[in-house]
Parts: C-alpha cells; sequence; structure tokens
C-alpha cells in the first residue's frame, strides 16, 4: 500500500514535473510532507462523553492518538476561558499518511453522497490543500451505531509546492479526484 504511492510517486510524479515544469533536480519536485486533521468541537469539547467519543474517532479514522486543543487566551465575548478544550488535532507522516492518503481516495472519498470530486480552488498560495468533510461516516472504521452526531473535520494536505498550481498537478498525480 505505502509502496504502491511511492512506486506511484516515482513512475507518474517525476516524470511529469520533469518534462511539464522542466525540473533537473529531484529535490525540486514536490512531494507531500504532511496531512493534519482538526476537529473543532466548540461547546461539546466541555462534554467529557462528545470528546471521549471524538478521540476513539480519530485514533480508528487516522491509527494516532490526537492532542487536544486547548484556548490560549480567555474571551468573555465568545464566553472562553483560558485551558477549556475546543476541539482534537492530528498529524500523520510517512507511513500513517500514506496510509490515511490511500483509503480517503479509495474508500472514504467514494462514499460521499452526490459526489463529483474535490473543488481545485481550495489551495493556499503555497500549494497546500484545505477541505472539510461533513460527515465521519464515510469512514469505514466508523460504526453507525456509535454515532450520537455528525461531527466533521478539516484536512490539510501539506506540500512542499512552490504555488497553486504546482501543488494541484501533484495531487492529482498522486489519485485525489478533482472537478474539471
Amino acid at each position: 500500500m505505502i509502496q504502491d504511492f511511492k512506486k506511484l510517486y516515482f513512475t507518474n510524479v517525476i516524470p511529469y514535473f520533469k518534462i511539464n515544469f522542466q525540473y533537473n533536480n529531484l529535490e525540486q519536485i514536490p512531494k507531500i510532507i504532511k496531512i493534519q486533521i482538526n476537529r473543532g468541537l466548540g461547546k461539546a469539547g466541555q462534554n467529557p462523553k462528545i470528546l471521549k467519543k471524538s478521540i476513539e474517532e480519530f485514533r480508528l479514522i487516522t491509527g494516532q492518538q490526537p492532542i487536544i486543543t486547548k484556548v490560549k487566551k480567555s474571551i468573555a465575548g465568545f464566553k472562553l476561558r483560558e485551558d477549556m478544550q475546543l476541539g482534537l488535532t492530528v498529524t500523520l507522516r510517512k507511513e500513517k499518511m500514506y496510509s490515511f492518503l490511500e483509503r480517503l481516495i479509495n474508500l472514504a472519498l467514494p462514499r460521499l453522497r452526490d459526489f463529483d470530486g474535490l473543488y481545485p480552488n481550495k489551495f493556499d498560495i503555497n500549494g497546500n490543500y484545505n477541505f472539510g468533510i461533513n460527515d465521519q461516516l464515510i469512514f469505514p472504521e466508523i460504526n453507525y451505531d456509535e454515532v450520537d452526531q455528525m461531527l466533521g473535520f478539516n484536512i490539510t494536505i501539506v506540500t512542499t509546492a512552490k504555488n497553486q498550481i504546482e501543488g494541484l498537478a501533484l495531487l492529482k498525480k498522486m489519485g485525489l479526484p478533482f472537478r474539471n
């Protein structure tokens, strides 16, 4: 599985970038560095039951223990107090990153209702791709009967691309389905 992505990178991505972007050095060719997954819980983060379920879902989906994000500074207007639990985050690298990416492309995204592809305009100026998923049930690891409420999450794919065009080309060649 991980070997497939490495093989895909060497057989599809490197020749494509050498021809179309005139790169001579292999280190110049963009690659995926990490995938970051975040879930904001808001007030639900104060409920231990919801927090525990979210941690377990993240553990099942990513294979890694999530970090609980907390408020750094109290803001009275938003009713936030310092050290209040607000969300979860996981950073995936190397083997776990490729494993998650493969499950996302081959299993999760095709299970989305009316899925036509990802929007290609969600890149930042550095070539990193951000998108959100509203339903955690698209991952086969999550049991439908154990889900109390739908909680989505944000996924950021961080690349070494220099701009949006290179980032889009890299992720298309790696197999992410984009709209035309």
